[in-house]
């Protein structure tokens, strides 16, 4: 078990990994230190030109589910042996245009110490009903910033991935 693979080491198992059948289109694989989450890309369902966007919507969620239930036996295989291999947790999904679905992934309690002006801000979250604790207000905040600042945060996330190839080029420890 090789628990300092990098992300594209880990990416690249998962494409020779997965069956052929589910890589039509790439899947989208987002990586962590706790958990690696693959979300396969499904082919649309084809309703003809005059289908509603609820119809549209409706076939979508079910071939998601379907696909779900038919790839359940083998995803559970892949992630057992990718759990062993990566020490992580393996968490799927499933997308099929702008309809996404992730099945069984983590949410990991964050140890965090917020002062008064902050713990406000998530209470007025909750006060307003855009969320139901803090724990959910946080989660919304989280993902808000993540929205408005992802360019910077991928140069972060590029700029990351250089450290870690000039370490590798340098002399072992």
């Amino acid at each position: 078990m090789n628990t300092s693979r990098n992300d594209s080491e880990i990416k690249a198992w998962f494409a020779g990994r997965l069956p052929k059948e589910w890589t039509a289109q790439p899947p989208t694989i987002t990586i962590d230190r706790e958990e690696i989450t693959v979300t396969i890309q499904l082919d649309p369902v084809d309703l003809g030109a005059d289908a509603s966007d609820e119809a549209r919507a409706e076939a979508a969620a079910g071939r998601i589910s379907g696909w779900r239930e038919d790839t359940r036996e083998a995803r559970m295989s892949v992630a057992s042996e990718a759990q062993r291999r990566f020490a992580r947790k393996v968490s799927w999904g499933a997308s099929l245009g702008d309809d996404r679905a992730l099945f069984t992934h983590l949410a990991l309690p964050v140890m965090t110490r917020l002062r008064q002006p902050q713990r406000q801000v998530l209470d007025t979250l909750v006060d307003a009903g855009v969320a139901r604790s803090r724990a959910d207000a946080l989660q919304w905040c989280v993902r808000l910033v993540g929205q408005h600042s992802e360019e910077w945060l991928n140069d972060l996330r590029s700029a990351m991935e250089n450290v870690q190839a000039v370490r590798e080029q340098g002399p072992a420890a």
